[in-house]
Parts: C-alpha cells; structure tokens; sequence
C-alpha cells in the first residue's frame, strides 16, 4: 500500500491542435486549453509554449 506522502507519478503533457472551423485550439492532455487563433502557426506556438503551470 502507498504511504499518503507519495507524490503521484507526474504525467507528460501531449499537446495536440484541434480545428474549429476557421479556428485552430491547442489542447493538452492535463486539461489545458489556449485560446482560439485563426493562424495554426500561433495555435502551435501555443501548445510548444505550455508547460503545465
């Protein structure tokens, strides 16, 4: 059995982008999400640009 001190294994965040229509969202595994952009260009710097906070 785990003792309560242990800190959970962290988890990678896999970003990945989505299109909305003329829109582009990065996303992350851990819940993250930027904001719409019409440059995919920008929505990718986005997700380059997360690191969990």
């Amino acid at each position: 059995m785990p003792h309560q001190d242990d800190a959970p294994a962290a988890r990678p965040h896999l970003t990945t982008t989505t299109e909305q229509g003329p829109f582009c969202t990065a996303r992350c595994t851990c819940g993250w999400r930027g904001p719409a952009r019409r440059a995919r260009s920008q929505a990718r710097r986005d997700a380059e640009n997360h690191t969990g906070e």
